[in-house]
């Protein structure tokens, strides 16, 4: 574009004088144009043009002016790129009007200041020129103290600056109250002197009353033994007269006892001449009825042999009597056999056929058994591996539970872990714990650290989260205690929070961070425990370093290096090798060990990014369900087959057991057709019937003979029962003739030995009040008698003694000594006796001396607290203003923010829409409302971008005419402010702009696109068009 050219509409221009108002701009190879001159109003100013026609540019020019950086413009990154292609250099002349009683350094500029601003390739530079084109000032503190003057860049309605400036107070008042208090602090150690000068002025004024309680205290100390001595004699006659109390009270129950002893010994002699009288007189009784008692015994003992020997010859006949039978029945058998000898022969040939036939039926019931048992073992073979393979199934399904329900015990923890780390350290006891040790924090000589693992961190990312939690996992659930008498305390928290094997470190919290020499760490460029790890308290880093060797430890990624390193490279200082999956590999001694990683422990404890790996799990938790819900339903089908089998097996067997049962039957009939063949045909010879006829005859006898003698057997035993029948009678009435005698002895042997325990009762009774009264009472009385006169003498020896110290009246005029014991007044004389040769030892000034220097420094303290209270006085009405002040901040930002609402609804009410602004100055957010007329529903549109482009551009177009009411500057400037409105909103908007840019005073200028035909003219509105641009 060649030079620019503006099109003036004519218009009358109603001048005026004001300060901060741009006159003129000009512009050389600034963006677009090679030279361009406008001239603006005083008022309203509206600039038209086409795209591209480098309206834009003057705003972009009125900022390089006035100090903006390339970049604060969005329109370039560095000032060169402003420069016009082809050219080497760009300038910006601004013409702004210095009149009034605004006007900025007016003796110096004059009515006009000229801000020109020139750009060059490597450089760039300001000039501050007075009315006459004269150069003024050329640093941009000038630039920037004009700037300010006009008020040209202002941040909104200024409550972020005076914000800031009463925080600024706010700071310095802190500041201030921090060095007063250091001044109020630096006057106590003199007041420490002072108060130690006036304590010695006090001790050495107090030598002399010392001395003379000293010489007090010796009189009272006196007169004090003789009174404990007459208090010692008080008690001690009191006990000698209640010793002597005791001797009538214990002779009365010796003589007591006495006489209940004689009186025993006399009912003993008549208990036991009663009872010699009474067993005289039976003792031929119990003579007769003891020979009665043997007779019973003997005659007893014989009908008992007799009942023995009849029921043997019973059983005798009862066995001959069955061997009798017997041969009764030989007999009979033999002639059965004979009869049937005859009928044998002619069954012979029609048995033989029915065995025939039997086997026959035999052999075709086997082959059926057979059949059907190959058939029941192949459906056996089958059902045995389909219950294999659904107790496979059943363990794949098994495993696949416990690996599902660990993968949902790790999402669970994970997701407790994300409101609150601790608990991946622990879990709900580590929280229980943590609540018992703050109920207990005062027992505690310093609060426990932990859980460990609570306290670190990994410094890069969750790369050797794995890694370390092998590493050190079992001591970052552990916590730390400084001493012993912690650990017990802890332990007993422990038990109370249901928390059992809780590791317990005992570690010094004072000693420093230890500070690992280079030589001692392990000479690799892998990452240590020790290196990947952050924590704040350095006590948790030299556990880990003291317990857990982390320094030692190195991290790898993979297996193959983590063997490289553990075994091939030989490195010194290395502890072991963890790789990033979890083996742990280390060297002890010429044997290598590779330990796998427990898969089923918790690991990844240290890990932040937990929603990638809740994420993860929860995917492969649902492929697992898959897998189990298909292994389930494999699992549901093979138990259909299996249970289909065993129904066949089952219909299989049942046939089976029923053709064996057949075949069983049909052998054993055919088996009885061979015995009895066989039976028929090997039968022996027919016995010798006369033997058997002679020993039954001989049986008979035998059993005649028994029986006679069990006849007599029976005689002897009635004899016998009536003998001890006849020796019972007579011996139970003996024992009812003698009864009455012998219960009288029973009865006196009783009453003789009860009066015997009684006599020896009283005598025991009676040596032990004997035994007091001469082991006890008397000897207790005596010695006190001694001790009553060695008190007595002890008394006049130390009245005695008293009466030379001073006489007994002197000691009541002090007060007498009550309440005190010789040895607490000892013990006060001798800490006197210490203090006045300390205090005599200690002061070697004069008093004098300790009293001028006294009031020297009462004088100085004095003078300073006065001076300090001063400051505290004007510090705290400063900090009394600074609340009013802040009070009424709080309350103009309120009314500010109210202000802003109901200008932006009058606005907004121009063309029928209703809205709102909120605004939280705590947050520093600020939002706006719009409820459009056409909205049925009443809903409220929160986000501007649910707006039409027009209805957009208007609500922003009202928040910045709402903002512009409530603020002041010299002249204001607006770019494409109707971008997107349609002719309606234009018109409104434009006739809004004009009224409020008219009304309020300011320059306005105005840059559109658009043509503003519709726009009234006046004396106070100018519109410039600029040339269209050139191909």
């Amino acid at each position: 574009m060649g030079d620019s050219r503006v099109l003036l509409e004519p218009c009358g221009i109603t001048a005026r004088s004001g300060a901060g108002i741009i006159s003129k701009i000009r512009l050389e190879n600034f963006m677009c144009h090679s030279s361009l001159q406008i001239e603006f109003g005083d008022w309203v100013n509206f600039i038209t043009g086409q795209n591209g026609s480098g309206k834009s540019a003057i705003l972009t020019a009125l900022c390089v002016a006035f100090g903006c950086r390339a970049k604060g413009t969005q329109r370039a990154a560095t000032l060169k790129d402003f420069i016009k292609t082809g050219c080497s250099f760009a300038a910006i002349f601004v013409h702004v009007k210095n009149q009034g009683e605004d006007a900025f350094k007016h003796e110096v500029y004059g009515d006009s200041i000229i801000i020109e601003r020139r750009i060059t390739e490597s450089a760039s530079s300001i000039f501050l020129k007075d009315y006459q084109g004269r150069k003024v000032a050329h640093r941009k503190d000038d630039l920037q103290e004009l700037i300010d003057h006009f008020n040209f860049f202002f941040k909104a309605t200024l409550l972020q600056q005076v914000s800031e400036l009463l925080d600024n107070i706010r700071v310095q008042l802190v500041t201030a109250d921090t060095i007063v208090q250091e001044l109020e602090s630096s006057i106590r150690p003199i007041l420490r002197q002072l108060d130690e000068l006036r304590e010695k002025i006090k001790n050495m004024e107090h030598v002399e009353e010392i001395a003379q309680e000293l010489q007090n205290l010796r009189k009272k100390l006196a007169w004090s033994w003789v009174y404990d001595v007459d208090k010692q004699i008080e008690e001690h006659n009191a006990k000698l007269e209640k010793l002597k109390e005791r001797v009538p009270a214990c002779q009365e129950r010796i003589d007591r006892n006495s006489v209940k002893v004689e009186e025993l010994k006399g009912q003993l002699l008549d208990k036991k001449a009663h009872v010699t009288s009474l067993v005289q007189k039976t003792s031929e009784v119990r003579k007769m009825k003891e020979d009665l008692q043997h007779k019973l015994s003997l005659a007893t003992k014989e009908r008992l042999e007799l009942e023995e020997e009849r029921s043997r010859g019973a059983n005798l006949i009862k066995k001959m009597t069955g061997r009798l039978k017997s041969l009764e029945k030989q007999i009979l058998d033999i002639q059965e056999q004979h009869m049937r000898a005859t009928q044998v022969h002619a069954e012979e040939s029609a048995v033989e056929e029915c065995m025939e036939k039997q086997q026959d039926e035999i052999d075709v019931a086997r082959s059926s058994v057979t059949r059907l048992q190959q058939e029941e073992n192949t459906l056996s073979e089958r059902l045995s591996t389909l219950i294999n393979s659904k107790n496979d199934m059943s363990k794949e399904i098994e495993e696949t539970e416990r690996r599902h329900r660990d993968l949902c015990s790790q999402i669970r923890e994970l997701q407790q872990r994300q409101t609150n780390k601790v608990t991946a350290f622990g879990g709900e006891r580590v929280l229980n714990l943590l609540r018992s040790i703050e109920r207990h924090h005062k027992r505690f000589k310093s609060p426990p650290i932990g859980p460990i693992g609570a306290h670190v961190k990994l410094v890069s990312g969750d790369t050797w989260a794995v890694a370390v939690d092998y590493a050190i996992g079992k001591i970052l659930d552990a916590f730390i205690v400084t001493n012993h008498k912690d650990s017990l305390v802890l332990r007993d928290c422990a038990k109370e929070a249901n928390y059992r094997n809780l590791q317990i470190i005992i570690y010094d919290f004072s000693r420093p961070q230890l500070n690992i020499p280079y030589h001692l760490l392990p000479s690799t460029n892998h990452p240590t425990t020790l290196s990947v790890l952050h924590s704040d308290n350095p006590t948790v880093l030299n556990v880990l370093i003291d317990m857990g060797h982390a320094e030692r430890q190195v991290l790898v990624q993979d297996y193959e290096m983590g063997k490289s390193v553990a075994f091939e490279q030989r490195i010194q200082n290395l502890k072991e090798v963890y790789t990033s999956d979890g083996y742990r590999m280390f060297y002890r001694g010429s044997v290598q060990t590779t330990l796998p990683p427990n898969r089923r422990g918790r690991t990844g404890r240290l890990c932040s990014s937990l929603d990638a790996r809740i994420n993860n799990i929860q995917q492969e938790a649902s492929k697992l369900q898959e897998v189990l819900q298909e292994g389930r339903g494999r699992k549901r089908n093979s138990e259909e087959v299996c249970r289909s089998l065993e129904l066949q097996i089952q219909s299989l067997k049942k046939r089976r057991l029923n053709d064996e049962r057949i075949l069983l039957s049909k052998q054993m009939e055919l088996q009885d057709m061979k015995n009895s063949f066989s039976a028929e045909n090997n039968r022996d010879p027919a016995p010798n019937v006369d033997e058997i006829y002679e020993e039954i005859s001989q049986v008979r006898d035998d059993i005649q003979g028994k029986e006679l003698l069990l006849e007599k057997i029976k005689v002897r035993m009635v004899m016998a029962e009536e003998k001890v029948n006849d020796l019972r009678c007579s011996f139970e009435s003996l024992c009812d003739s003698v009864k009455g005698e012998v219960n009288a002895i029973e009865i006196a042997e009783r009453e003789l030995l009860l009066t015997e325990e009684k006599l020896q009762s009283a005598e025991e009774e009676r040596a032990h009040y004997e035994g007091v009264m001469q082991k006890k009472v008397l000897p207790d009385i005596q010695k006190a008698e001694k001790e009553y006169e060695e008190l007595q003498n002890n008394r006049q020896e130390n009245f005695r003694k008293a009466s030379i110290i001073c006489p007994e009246s002197e000691m009541e005029a002090l007060g007498g000594c009550v309440g005190s014991t010789p040895e607490q007044l000892s013990g006060q004389l001798n800490r006197l006796k210490q203090r006045l040769q300390q205090e005599s030892q200690r002061f070697t000034e004069s008093i004098d001396d300790l009293r001028d220097m006294r009031d020297k420094k009462e004088r100085k303290i004095l003078k300073k607290q006065q001076m300090y209270s001063a400051f505290r006085e004007k510090l705290n009405a400063c900090q009394k203003a600074l609340d009013l002040r802040w009070n009424k901040f709080q309350r103009n930002a309120s009314l500010l923010k109210r202000q802003l609402t109901w200008q932006f609804n009058g606005h907004l009410r121009k063309k029928g829409i209703s809205g709102q602004i909120k605004v939280d100055y705590e947050q520093k957010v600020l939002s706006v409302e719009v409820k459009m007329p056409q909205d049925a529903s009443g809903n409220t549109v929160r986000d501007t971008r649910g707006l039409s482009g027009g209805e957009r551009s208007f609500s922003t177009l009202c928040f910045a005419l709402a903002l512009h009411e409530m603020t002041e500057a010299p002249f204001r400037a607006m770019d494409e402010f109707d971008v997107f409105m349609d002719a309606v909103s234009r018109k409104i908007s434009l006739d809004t702009l004009v009224d409020f840019a008219v009304e309020q005073g300011s320059q306005w200028i105005f840059i559109t696109p658009h043509e503003i035909s519709t726009v009234k003219s006046g004396d106070r509105i100018r519109k410039q068009q600029m040339a269209a641009p050139r191909g």
